[in-house]
């Protein structure tokens, strides 16, 4: 047999049962394979200047007020520059520039933070308590003497903050860090109106489309008439409207009004009484923003009447007003009620009646369709 494997020196037994500071202190400290290690006890204790001369603990209390005091100061000239500096100023260095708002919003807002924690180390190094101590372990489950003991303990790491001495510093220390906040609220604050119902019904929750306007191919911008689509034919489109903006207003309203226009056999598809008048024909029109994360849908599935989500493959039935029949998501697609006008175009009847696209908190989801509605 090899000897690779060996009995381990046995170790001594540790006491059962509550052990004092002085029991702890009486176990010998071993190793498995060798003789108890020697305690090395503490160094001796030198005393900080601040314990022995009155008045440099009284410079270092007023440094830390005074580090403390600058805080206010710094938040109130964060907000006033954010206010008041133009966005567009610059400041340059040479060869190099930079926008003067954004140079002085982290120079106020980081000195703030830094004089907060500068004067912490300060209060912590030269004010706090000195005393070195040894914390011995234990089992893990305290013994109730040594829970008495914790807390006889924080109760005493309470006084050596000193606070009873200088109570100021517990005062300012709370005031910076409140006003330190206030930079924070501004800002997030001023990033744009509160998103309330209001808001969100004449924003995300409205597209471009209206009654009357008219159905464009996406790419060609042509016009769409019902004769111009075949059956188990997708057309990825837009409204006519869309094309008269630029710039942000066209990318945000693209993103919610795009649609897919399909013709199918109408004895082929199910059409709840609700929406007999949303078609024309057999032909349909969808939202194509996937209703699990704003995927765009395209992927069309001529024969079985499905649209899949290239992203997290949702599948939607179209046939069947749009409802959910694979995937993670879990709405059905919007449909947008359309007609044929004087000139025989297809348009639409108004708004789609639910929001476009994923889901979130607010949202109100009474009128989307469920499988089986009417």
């Amino acid at each position: 047999m090899s000897d690779q494997y060996h009995t381990p020196t046995p170790v001594p037994a540790v006491q059962e049962g509550p052990l004092s500071p002085v029991d702890y202190e009486a176990i010998p400290l071993t190793t498995p394979d060798g003789p108890p290690v020697a305690d090395p006890g503490l160094e001796e204790h030198v005393e900080r200047l601040t314990d022995v001369d009155e008045a440099a603990g009284n410079r270092a209390y007023r440094q830390v007020l005074g580090m403390l005091a600058l805080v206010p100061l710094l938040a109130i000239a964060f907000v006033v520059i954010y206010f008041a500096v133009p966005k567009t100023t610059t400041i340059t260095f040479g060869p190099l520039h930079t926008y003067a708002q954004n140079l002085f919003l982290g120079l106020t807002g980081g000195l703030a933070v830094l004089l907060i924690g500068l004067a912490l180390v300060q209060w912590s190094r030269q004010l706090m308590n000195d005393a070195e101590f040894v914390d011995l372990r234990h089992p893990a489950s305290s013994p109730e003497a040594v829970q008495k003991e914790m807390v006889k303990q924080l109760d005493d790491m309470v006084d050596d903050t000193r606070l009873g001495r200088r109570p100021l510093i517990g005062g300012a220390l709370l005031g910076a860090i409140g006003i330190a906040v206030v930079p924070a609220v501004v800002v997030l604050a001023d990033m744009g109106p509160h998103p309330g119902p209001g808001l969100r019904a004449a924003t995300i929750e409205k597209t471009v489309w209206a009654e009357g306007v008219r159905l464009v191919n996406d790419i060609t911008e042509k016009e769409i008439r019902p004769e111009d689509i075949e059956i188990g034919q997708l057309i990825n489109g837009q409204p006519a409207s869309l094309f008269e903006l630029h710039g942000t207003p066209f990318i945000q309203a693209k993103a919610k009004s795009s649609i897919v226009v399909v013709r199918m056999e109408p004895d082929r598809i199910k059409i709840p009484e609700s929406r007999k008048d949303w078609q024309v024909g057999g032909i349909l029109c969808y939202s194509k923003i996937c209703t699990h994360v704003g995927c765009p849908i395209s992927l069309w599935e001529r024969t079985t009447h499905h649209l899949l989500c290239p992203c997290h493959q949702s599948t939607f039935d179209l046939g069947d007003s749009g409802v959910v029949v694979f995937g993670p998501a879990t709405r059905s697609l919007p449909q947008l009620p359309i007609k044929v006008d004087a000139e025989g175009f297809l348009v639409a009847q108004r708004d789609f009646d639910v929001p476009v696209g994923p889901s979130y908190f607010e949202r109100d989801s009474r009128n989307d369709y469920k499988k089986g509605d009417n």
